[in-house]
Order: C-alpha cells, then sequence, then structure tokens
C-alpha cells in the first residue's frame, strides 16, 4: 500500500525567507509559491532530486497551521507524505485497520492536482501523515 516518500512538510513562519534559505543558501531548486487557500497556505516545493520538502505558510485567518505556529514559532516539521496507488482502497484499509482519518474521510485535491488526505498523529508514532494518490 506505502508508496515513496513524496515529501516532507516543513512549516515556515515567512516563506520568502525560507525559499532564500534553500535556493541561494543550498542551492536548491525551488518552486514558485502556490496559495492553496482552500487548504489555508501558501507552498513551495523544493527539489531534493529523490523526494521534495514542502515549505508551508499560513494563508488566512483560518489556516489549520495557525495553531501550530503559535506553538512553534519559528517553524518545524508539520507532516510526512506518502503516495498510494489508491487513495480511497487506502483510506477503507486504514479506517478498518482502526486509524482516524481526518476531517470526514473525503480526499481534497491537493498541492499537485491529486487527492489526499490526512492521518491522525497519534496512530503514527506522533506524525502527521498525508496520503497522496500517485
Amino acid at each position: 500500500m506505502l508508496g515513496r516518500l513524496n515529501h516532507v512538510a516543513i512549516v515556515v513562519p515567512d516563506l520568502a525567507a525560507a525559499t532564500a534559505i534553500y535556493r541561494d543558501t543550498l542551492g536548491a531548486k525551488v518552486s514558485a509559491p502556490q496559495a492553496l487557500p482552500e487548504h489555508g497556505v501558501t507552498v513551495v516545493f523544493v527539489d531534493t532530486g529523490n523526494s521534495k520538502v514542502e515549505l508551508l505558510e499560513v494563508l488566512g485567518e483560518g489556516s489549520p497551521l495557525a495553531s501550530f505556529l503559535e506553538k512553534n514559532p519559528s517553524g518545524g516539521m508539520h507532516h510526512l507524505c506518502y503516495e498510494v496507488d489508491d487513495i480511497i482502497a487506502a483510506r477503507d484499509r486504514l479506517k478498518a485497520a482502526g486509524a482516524r482519518v481526518l476531517g470526514d474521510g473525503t480526499p481534497k485535491i491537493g498541492a499537485h492536482g491529486k487527492p489526499v488526505l490526512f492521518l491522525h498523529p497519534k496512530d503514527f508514532a506522533g506524525t502527521l501523515v498525508e496520503l497522496e494518490q500517485a
């Protein structure tokens, strides 16, 4: 069921500054910022060759990241995203095994234009897990 690691997501208080660090200091290739109002975030992807780092910045007052940033004002690691071949089958299998899917369980379209779901961190060693349709 579990596919490759798609990305590691990091919440940052200043997306432009974080992007500059990855681009200018580390020499990474970075995407243009992409606002995702339905998720309450603006994202930049850092290409690492075999995976990506997703830099996340709060977008709007209702952003689910606002409370994370209040607790971690310098930012920090937010979630891991894994690819799955069939997100509905993965969801159903995980729910049958007792895992909690966040929200109503209906996949939303993520930053890559593919369906995504989030799994409760208490069910995965304290780590928020995102599943993305491959």
